[in-house]
């Protein structure tokens, strides 16, 4: 976005000048040039601002002591966020910002998840070990924790997947399989490859040979944007369907990144194991593929060998813990990020940092010594690159809860810097949205959208008719990177992940300490009119979404 208050990269320090004599005393005496004068006069300026930026919030923070039961002396009815300028948000931020952008395990929890453990798919002794890491660390902090079952459908892992030309020319060719993607048949694909184009309906028409068979090449265009990846994604299953359909053996999909970069979607969003074997293909080596089809029309054969193994149903768990609420304990607001990842990198910006920030974000409100009325939990979700598997078995089993969550609040966006929420459709919970938000309004993160979105874990909260909150965040590096063997440790920015954190915890910590609920849980009825409003309707129908909600599978029932 746009928000240039707090930046995400720290400056250089930068000498005071050259030493040209020595003086007779022994001091060296330093010369400033004019220039360097002036940086020197404007750094120590901006200093002085940003000290008394803090010392004022500090300062507007001194107000009665927010209610919490382990403090004595305190007042029951001293008003939350939700009621007067002088608000328990203040001062519970007065609080967190020290707590949080000073010294904190957070950098080295991180670096442990990432570094140490590696990538993290649903299923995988990695992900087994990353949730004991979660565990360890909320214990740490001082932390309620406990971990949670539930099944996912299959477990998968990519074999030595190898893509050969056999002729009339031949060059390397560099692929990884999408996940979940089935393997090939013993012994791999002997077939032609046929070029789709993008795949569209138009695309296959064009085509006149025979496909039944055959190895499809679909073309891609560059992601470099939300839009871009969004799309990506909603088009993906029609072509899929059109390539089942017509009897194709697999499926080659074009990569949408530069520079020869190999990452991992999957195309199965329900857990199970994907009709089709299906692999992404490096851009430029695609590219030239498709340049070498058209030269030698109909006589470009290739053999496509994917041994992925994959195996039936297996133990999950979701990592959930809380600080409970002093007044209304039983309502529950959440913070959550995804745990698990794609292991091509090491799930650094997808979703290492932002569980690192949840994980921070309890330990933070943990230290302040306040309570909040109503119940902040945190949880770490599996499950989540495979259909958000996690989350999903997480609501079905808390179906009595559901009335008393007051609303649910997911980072999943990397490390680009927060402009706000989007409320996924509820205009309603905007105002107290902004007013928990009051205390950091000039960090230009109170500026929120109204849409509504697969592909995260508030989807089925939402579908539940759950007030969601899902960070809304610049692109930064986290596109380049994503599901890339790129997205490693060294692409988070801390210091933007610290403030991040600042903004998570004082989001919970004050939807949960409003005097009333933030909103209201919405009927099924008032769900499917924010559905057409948002066109997150189309979005499902496009996915294969719809029929399970329109038959009560998911989401709230009729």
């Amino acid at each position: 976005m746009k928000q240039q208050l707090v930046s995400g990269s720290g400056g250089s320090r930068r000498g005071c000048g050259r030493a040209k004599a020595r003086p007779a005393n022994g001091l060296r005496r330093r010369t400033l040039s004019p220039l360097r004068y002036r940086t020197l006069v404007l750094s120590w300026t901006i200093f002085c601002l940003v000290c008394f930026a803090v010392s004022e919030l500090a300062a507007s923070a001194q107000l009665p002591p927010v209610q919490n039961p382990l403090v004595p002396g305190q007042n029951p009815a001293t008003a939350g966020c939700s009621t007067t300028e002088a608000s328990s948000c203040a001062q519970v931020a007065a609080k967190l910002l020290p707590i949080v952008m000073g010294p904190s395990p957070m950098e080295e929890n991180l670096r442990r998840l990432t570094d140490g453990i590696g990538g993290r798919v649903s299923g995988s002794p990695e992900m087994a070990k990353a949730v004991e890491w979660a565990v360890a660390a909320f214990r740490t902090a001082g932390i309620e924790i406990h971990t949670e079952k539930y099944t996912l459908p299959a477990t998968w892992s990519e074999g030595e997947t190898r893509l050969a030309l056999l002729g009339p020319v031949t060059f390397p060719l560099r692929l990884k399989s999408t996940g979940w993607s089935p393997a090939t048949p013993p012994g791999g694909i002997e077939a032609g490859v046929i070029d789709v184009g993008k795949g569209s309906e138009d695309d296959f028409a064009k085509v006149t040979a025979p496909l039944r068979g055959t190895v499809l090449l679909i073309h891609s265009d560059i992601g470099a944007t939300w839009t871009d990846l969004f799309n990506e994604y909603l088009r993906l299953p029609a072509i899929l369907d059109r390539a089942i359909q017509r009897g194709a053996a697999a499926i080659l999909w074009m990569g949408a990144r530069e520079r020869l970069l190999l990452y991992r979607h999957t195309n199965s969003l329900n857990g199970e194991i994907d009709k089709i074997p299906q692999a992404i293909l490096a851009r430029e080596d695609a590219m030239r593929l498709a340049r070498t089809i058209a030269a030698y029309p109909a006589k470009v054969r290739v053999h496509f060998d994917m041994p992925n193994k994959t195996g039936g149903p297996i133990e999950q768990q979701n990592v959930v813990g809380e600080i409970r609420g002093y007044e209304k304990p039983d309502e529950v607001v959440i913070l959550g990020a995804h745990l698990d990842s794609w292991e091509l990198g090491s799930g650094a910006l997808d979703n290492g940092c932002n569980a690192a920030l949840v994980m921070e974000a309890a330990r933070a409100i943990k230290a302040t010594g306040l309570l909040p009325r109503r119940t902040v939990r945190f949880i770490l979700f599996s499950g989540e690159e495979q259909g958000t598997i996690g989350s999903r078995e997480y609501v079905k089993s808390h179906q009595s809860e559901l009335e008393k969550v007051r609303a649910m609040i997911t980072f999943d966006e990397g490390i680009g810097r927060v402009t706000g929420y989007s409320l996924g459709g509820r205009r309603d919970i905007e105002a107290g949205v902004r007013e928990t938000l009051k205390p950091v309004e000039s960090w230009g993160a109170n500026h929120h959208t109204y849409d509504a979105f697969f592909g995260t874990d508030n989807f089925d909260f939402l579908l539940e008719g759950v007030p969601t909150l899902v960070a809304n965040q610049e692109e930064a590096n986290y596109l380049p990177n994503y599901h890339a063997a790129s997205d490693t440790f060294d692409k988070v920015d801390i210091r933007e992940l610290k403030l991040h954190t600042v903004l998570a915890a004082l989001t919970a910590w004050g939807i949960a300490d409003r005097t009333e609920p933030l909103g209201k849980r919405l009927t099924r009825a008032e769900i499917e009119t924010q559905m057409k409003e948002t066109g997150l309707d189309q979005q499902m129908k496009a996915l294969g979404y719809w029929d399970s909600w329109q038959s009560g599978a998911r989401g709230r029932k009729p």
